[in-house]
């Protein structure tokens, strides 16, 4: 079974305003879930380099010599004061991670709730001849 699809263009000009508004508010939405989406993925980038750090120093000994990085200078440190810090790290990106998650799924249903709403509207319109 095949559809015809029909298509046709309007210019800015023939669009309501209400309906200009609509588009503009729909790509504002899609850059505000964008930047989130971007956000939570350097936040799980972080957390993998976390995790795998904590992982390589709970394979040392106590005894163990371990430096960490502090902007270009690596300087001694404990090494149980180390996972704990990143014990802590990991936990807060956790909580960030969650939080992004959640402001994604939000955004994600309105941009969809708009994209129908615009779609039904732009199928009400009378079509140009």
């Amino acid at each position: 079974m095949f559809y015809k699809a029909e298509v046709w263009c309007l210019s800015e000009e023939e669009l309501p305003s209400q309906l200009q508004e609509q588009l503009a508010r729909l790509q504002q939405m899609q850059q505000t879930l964008q930047v989130v989406a971007s956000q939570k993925q350097q936040l799980e980038l972080e957390l993998s380099d976390t995790e795998r750090a904590l992982q390589e120093l709970n394979k040392l000994s106590d005894d163990a010599i371990v430096y960490k990085s502090i902007g270009s200078l690596l300087v001694k440190a404990d090494r149980k004061e180390l996972i704990k810090e990143l014990e802590e790290r990991k936990e807060l990106l956790n909580l960030r991670i969650s939080v992004l998650t959640k402001q994604e799924e939000r955004a994600r249903e309105r941009v969809v709730e708009l994209q129908q709403k615009i779609q039904e509207r732009l199928r009400s319109m009378p079509q140009p001849t």
